[in-house]
């Protein structure tokens, strides 16, 4: 079993008061019993495209984890129609944003933050659709903020994870590649259709942020053959929205939810089979335990010296 934490610290959180009798009980007695395995970290000059639990879950699934395209599209729609013909088409996301446009840079606001309901969602995916077809894209509505995308102007597109974007400036998380070009056109021919869309008209009327863009993520074509993860894997969402959001008092429940759900499971299978993987994960790094036999002294020291749950995730977001 390996159970992938995204978001376990943040650097959205990072003064006293979030650790101040910050309690987790299962968390502590798993980290007891485990030893630090592997480091995933970010560059000081670079920043990978996709998120660091995105990249270990990729390596699960047989993936090479620092690819500039993982195809996160292909994959999830391959699971939920496991019986179809393998499609060799490249496949992406397409979600629907809002561009906070300045003198300086174009911030991506938080998807989420638009409340954007299925009816506006499928409207403005059908305006577009004369436009995307014309590129050769085929665009399903899936839900509000996830449409599936297909065709070949997806091949070799490098696309950055739609989280590593919100907050940030867009113009830093656009790939100087020829095959994004095509899409940076479409970006504009998009932000002229859309600004006087009914749809907007009525979100601007209630002082709502307008859907001026898109954003593609998730891309490529899914391997011929996909290996099947050596172990169960669990990558709960939990924390993701808080830590989003910046709500620490949400995060800090959320965790505590988590460590009686989630890492509880986890201690569980320890106990039962010897064997589990952790991986707690922040924007920027992964650490990862593993289970190991260990000396009588290392029992020993670990029974004197039990780890600090807080510490764990606080070296997560050290800089």
């Amino acid at each position: 079993m390996h159970l992938i934490i995204p978001y376990a610290a943040s650097h959205a959180f990072t003064g006293p008061e979030v650790w101040v009798d910050f309690q987790l009980p299962q968390l502590q007695t798993l980290l007891g019993r485990l030893q630090h395995h592997q480091t995933l970290q970010d560059t000081a000059t670079e920043m990978a495209l996709h998120m660091p639990h995105e990249r270990l879950r990729a390596q699960t699934l047989g993936w090479a984890h620092d690819a500039l395209t993982l195809p996160w599209a292909a994959w999830h729609h391959s699971q939920n129609k496991p019986h179809a013909t393998l499609n060799p088409a490249p496949q992406a996301w397409m979600t629907p944003c809002h561009w906070q446009i300045g003198m300086d840079q174009v911030v991506m606001a938080n998807p989420e933050h638009l409340h954007l309901s299925d009816e506006e969602s499928q409207q403005l995916l059908e305006a577009m659709q004369a436009f995307l077809q014309e590129d050769g894209l085929q665009v399903t509505w899936q839900s509000a903020l996830q449409w599936h995308v297909q065709g070949d102007m997806l091949t070799d597109l490098p696309t950055v994870s739609l989280d590593r974007v919100i907050g940030q400036n867009v113009k830093h998380w656009m790939p100087d590649h020829p095959a994004t070009r095509p899409f940076q056109r479409l970006q504009s021919e998009m932000q002229m259709l859309l600004y006087n869309h009914p749809v907007n008209d009525a979100r601007e009327a209630r002082r709502q942020h307008t859907v001026n863009a898109f954003w593609l993520h998730g891309a490529g074509v899914l391997p011929a053959e996909v290996t099947p993860p050596a172990q169960a894997v669990n990558m709960p969402n939990t924390l993701r929205a808080s830590a989003l959001r910046g709500d620490v008092q949400a995060w800090r429940q959320a965790w505590q939810h988590l460590d009686a759900t989630a890492v509880a499971d986890a201690l569980k299978h320890l106990e039962a089979t010897g064997q589990v993987t952790l991986s707690l994960c922040s924007e920027h790094t992964a650490h990862t335990y593993t289970a190991a036999p260990a000396a009588w002294h290392q029992r020993i020291t670990r029974l004197f010296n039990k780890p600090s749950p807080a510490a764990a995730l606080q070296a997560l977001i050290k800089t």
